[in-house]
Order: structure tokens, then sequence, then C-alpha cells
């Protein structure tokens, strides 16, 4: 080849940019390969820039060679290799357009004409430089080393793609996050600096490197997915693009979840010795298993069927392998696993599929996946939106909420003149829906408060009208759950809906269960004050249950204590029980709180309560719950004393 030291000032040219260009490009392929990367049409763009800044490499590196090789005999392959160098990097600035409306998620109407101006631009380019060579009034070759290039195609063509990346960039640059385009905006800057000062030297060698800086851009601005260091985790929308791709291709996959409640708190996470094992669980027994993190205290293991036909002895070597940990640490613990479903796939829905299964299965319970499960969470995400509707409507008067009313006899008085108001949902495709089924679901979507007004102005109407036919009403109860007292206007809103009825404040009367939590424990005191100063009365619903703080509770102005059931069946079994219960409730009545107990079956529990300073008694000795509207079957009119 002759003395390198001369070819290279001769044509200003060094291999090292290019192969710096073509080991920065194989290490991004090691990184894609080793990490998980979605499967989105942004990283199929993304992947052939990758490649092609290769192929350009390796054309600029024998387009060179061949240019320095003095005995060759025909320039065929200098002008084949420089032409087709052109065309791998114009096409490299034509699929970054690509990307770029891509991953802003332009309209069809918008990207069309963005579209068809690069490829036509691509295509004259390349036409133009394709004829100026052939026709010698663009690129040639005279004698040895001896170049001419007229009219500078190349940055004509390289200004005219940047010109076009750059437009769509600032005039859509809101449908990005702003680091993300100041990435993009750096990197093409050092880009076109570096060609600059190459110009000025009149070197050539680092135009491909140039073309990588924006890839590299895109890999860590968009593609990357760090692991979770501690347990080898990727996020969760990791797992909706691997859902997607493997429905998309028609793969089934293994799913296995763990959920370990212990840690499923912000700024909490799994202990060390917690973590090493979850590494282990995630590389010892399935091949190309990837772990996604859900949650704090949630997990998920995905693995391909194809690379573990053998899944169902896996499978079960891995519970072997869990129970022998669950031995050690004696965390509780839910799992969910089982293969994939198409319906479940299709709708991309495994995260809330298998929240739902957790919600409805006890502690420490390994659960297979089954059909009946879909089946449930359908009827679930039905129930959800229609609280969503709800919800969203804000009707005071929505039909599909219902009031059922559960009557409490009054001891003292010996005739029923309060209730307790029971929210059912009556829906069209499932009929009717009972509390355990959809208020822990209102809770978790914030639809709670919207649910008890809803049933608070169905309950203030049905008193009003009872109390315009004659009867006597003392009061009837509406249940609150303490996630609403955090709202700054709860307190508004039920004054409101009480005082658009038309009744007297003390008609009602708010259930509420205690909180173990400081900040609410505050909140539910300063809201039971505000409200008590309009004549509404304070029940605290479900005593001896959970949390229960005698402390607490002398703090918090109630004006009944309502003695959960599991009390009511524990005094009738064991004597000491009922010993604790009735000298509790005696307690609470010299310091004149009303006490009742709910869950009274029969004579035997009447009794038993009434000797443990019942004032009240509920339950279905008395009457199940009833529509609202019957009441009157249990209610007197006034001057029937």
């Amino acid at each position: 080849m002759g003395n390198s030291a001369e070819i290279i000032f001769m044509n200003g040219y060094t291999p090292v940019g290019d192969m710096i260009s073509i080991s920065l490009c194989l290490v991004v392929i090691v990184l894609i390969q080793a990490s998980y990367v979605s499967k989105k049409k942004s990283f199929l763009l993304f992947s052939s820039m990758v490649f092609l800044v290769v192929f350009a490499s390796l054309s600029d590196i024998l387009y060179h060679y061949f240019l320095a090789e003095p005995g060759l005999k025909s320039y065929a392959p200098i002008y084949v290799f420089r032409f087709l160098y052109h065309v791998f990097l114009f096409l490299i600035l034509f699929i970054y357009i690509l990307y770029i409306i891509e991953v802003q998620q332009l309209e069809i109407n918008k990207k069309k004409w963005i579209i068809i101006l690069a490829a036509v631009g691509f295509f004259v380019v390349n036409l133009f430089d394709l004829i100026g060579t052939l026709k010698g009034f663009g690129f040639r070759i005279e004698g040895v080393n001896k170049v001419y290039e007229r009219g500078q195609i190349f940055m004509f063509g390289y200004l005219f793609f940047v010109a076009i990346i750059m437009f769509v960039m600032i005039k859509y640059r809101k449908r990005l996050y702003a680091q993300v385009m100041t990435g993009f905006y750096g990197t093409m800057i050092i880009s076109f600096l570096i060609l600059l000062v190459q110009g000025r030297f009149n070197q050539s060698s680092f135009t491909t490197v140039t073309f990588v800086f924006p890839i590299i851009a895109m890999l860590y601005l968009i593609h990357s997915n760090p692991y979770d260091l501690s347990i080898g985790a990727v996020s969760i929308s990791a797992l909706e693009d691997m859902v997607k791709y493997n429905y998309k291709h028609n793969r089934d996959f293994i799913i296995m979840s763990m959920y370990l409640p212990d840690f499923d708190e912000e700024g909490l996470h799994f202990p060390t010795e917690i973590q090493a094992a979850i590494r282990k669980f995630t590389s010892s027994f399935f091949r190309g298993a990837v772990l996604f993190q859900i949650s704090n205290g949630h997990v998920m293991l995905v693995a391909d069927i194809i690379k573990n036909p053998d899944y169902e002895n896996r499978m079960n070597q891995i519970i072997n392998a869990f129970h022998n940990e669950y031995a050690r640490y004696n965390y509780d613990y839910k799992i969910v696993m089982g293969k994939s479903l198409e319906e479940i796939s299709k709708r991309n829905e495994y995260v809330s599929f298998i929240n739902h299964i957790h919600r409805n299965l006890e502690n420490n319970i390994i659960h297979f996946i089954e059909y009946d499960d879909v089946t449930s969470f359908n009827k679930q995400k039905y129930i959800i939106d229609e609280l969503s509707d709800i919800y969203r409507r804000h009707d005071l008067d929505d039909p599909r909420i219902e009031v059922y009313c559960q009557p409490v006899y009054n001891i003292v008085k010996k005739k029923y003149d309060t209730a307790e108001a029971l929210m059912r949902l009556n829906l069209p495709e499932v009929g009717l829906v009972f509390p355990d089924q959809f208020i822990s679901l209102a809770e978790d979507f914030g639809y709670i408060h919207v649910l008890s007004l809803i049933i608070l102005n169905k309950t203030c109407k049905a008193i009003r009208k009872m109390l315009v036919s004659g009867y006597e009403v003392k009061r009837i109860s509406v249940n609150i759950s303490v996630l609403e007292l955090r709202d700054d206007h709860f307190c508004d809103d039920i004054n409101k809906v009480i005082k658009d009825s038309a009744i007297p404040d003390e008609k009602i009367a708010i259930e509420i269960t205690e909180s173990q939590n400081e900040s609410d424990f505050l909140i539910m005191k300063s809201k039971i004050n505000e409200l008590k100063e309009h004549g509404i009365k304070f029940y605290l619903d479900d005593f001896g249950t959970g949390y229960s703080n005698i402390e607490r509770i002398m703090e918090l102005p109630f004006d009944i204590i309502k003695f959960d059931r599991s009390l009511v069946i524990a005094c009738g079994s064991n004597p000491k029980s009922e010993q604790m219960v009735g000298s509790l409730a005696g307690m609470f009545d010299e310091m004149d709180y009303s006490v009742l107990y709910e869950g009274v079956e029969n004579d035997l529990d009447e009794n038993r309560c009434i000797e443990m300073s019942a004032k009240y008694l509920q339950g279905y000795k008395y009457s199940r719950p009833i529509p609202i509207e019957r009441l009157t079957e249990f209610f007197e009119k006034r001057g029937n004393d």
C-alpha cells in the first residue's frame, strides 16, 4: 500500500474514526443483547441505524483502502464504496427523521408530509451524487490519488436532513420530555461541531463517529431500561412491552408473581437476604427469564415457553426451592403462577389481573392461574368501569347505587327508631353487588367519596319522606371511609347534602373506623369536631377488630361505640371474653358513650348483650338488610307510644 504516513496525509483520512464507530456500535449491540429493551417500532428503527453505521464505516474503510492502493487497475471499487458510504449515511439520517416522529407520536396527517419530503430528498441527493460521478461533474479520480469533487453534494444533503430534523424537534418539542430533547440537541450540536473542525483541518476520518453520538443518546434516553442491581429487575413498563411483543408473535410464556405484603410500602425495600434469594431464583430455574418490579413488595418473573419446554418440572423445582427459603425467613407471601392467557395478553392486563388474584388470596398461598380467575377479573373490571362512570357523572341520584338498611333495636325505648344505611351496587350485567366486592376497589381508585355522597343523599331523602309521612326517625347512620377525611372539602360536601335535603342534622350519623395512622387520626379528630357542631352524631365502627387504642378513642368525640360481631361470638364461647367485653362496655357506658352490638342472631346473644350494657342491638335476629323504603315496616308513626 506504500508509506502509510503519506497515505494519511494525502487523503486526509485515517481508519481510526471508523474503527471507533464500529467498536461503539458493537458495544451497543452487546448491551442490547445483555439487557431488556422494549421491542417497539422505535427500537427497530434504532437498531437499523446501529447496523447502518457499521456498514457505513466498513464502506468508508474500503473506499479509502482502494483509493490508497497504487497498483489498482480499476477505479470501480472506489466509486462503489464511496457511493455506498454516502447512501448509508443519508439512510441513517432519513431513519433518524422517522425515529424522531415515531417517539414524538405525531399524527398521520402531521408526519406524512415530513416522511415524503425526507424520502424525496434522500432519492434526489443520492441520484445527483450518482449522476455526478457517472458524468464526471461531481466526484472523479484522475491519476494516482488525485481526487476531485465539485459542489460538496454530501454536505448539502447532510444540511438538508439536519434542517428537517431540527424543524421537527423544535416544532413538536412539547411531545417529548424536555430533558430528552436536550439530550438530542446536545449530541447533534457536538456532531456538527466535530464535522466543522474536521473540515477546517481537511480531515474526513471522524464523519461516521458523529453519527454514533445521537445513537448513544437514543439508547440512554429512550431505550435503556436499567436493572435494579439489588434484585436484577426491570420496570413495570418493560413487562407491558414484553407482553405486547409475545402476543403479536403468538408466543406463550410462563408468569410467576411473588407478593410480600410486609414490604409493599413507600420507602421499604427487600432485605439483603431476600434480594439474594430473588437473584438466585431469577437465574437458576428458567432459561432467559426476565424479572419485573411491579411495586416495592411485588415482583414478576416471566419466561418464554419455547426456551423452557419442561416448564412444569421447572415450576415444581422453583416451588420446592421457595418452601426452603420460606422456612428460613418466614415472611408472609402470596404467589401466583401459570401460563399466559390469550385474553389477558390481548388486553395487556397482567398487572391488574395478578393484583386481582392477590386481592382475593389469603397469605402464604400458592395459586395456579385458572380460567375462573379471568371470569372473576372481568367482573371486577366491569365493576371498576361502572364505578368510574358513577364517579365521572357525579349524579347524587345515580340509580346504580341502592340504599339498603338494617334496623337497629333501641333497648331503652324497646322499639326501632334508628338504622344503618348499607350500600349496594345494582349493575345491568351482574345485578346486585355487595360492599365486600366494590368498597375496597372504590377506595383504591379514589371513587369512594362520591359513592358516600350518593348514599348520604339518598338516605337523607328517604328520611325526609318518612318524616313527612309521620314516622319517628331518630337517626340513620352512613358509613364513611377514613380516606375521605383527607379531602379538604369533606365537611362542606357532607353539610351541603344534608342541608339540600331539608332534614335536621341530628337525623344523620356517620360511622367511621379508627385509623392507626397518626396523620389520619389528627384529621379525623378535626373533621368529627367540625361536623358535630352541626349536630351530626358519630359512631366508632368495628370496635374490637384490628387496631383499637382506648387512649385515642377517648380523644375522639364519638357518641356510640359499635362492638363488632366477633366480640359477640367470642362472648358466647368464652367466659373470659364475656367478662372482658362486659367490662369495656360498662366503662364506655359510665363515660356516656352508648354501646351498640352488631351481629346479634338469637335470644342468647340478645340477653348477653343487654347484660353487657347494650343500648342498641343490630343483627339478623331483628332483620337482614332491606331496601330503605321498607324501614317503615319497623319504624313507628309519631303518637303511637
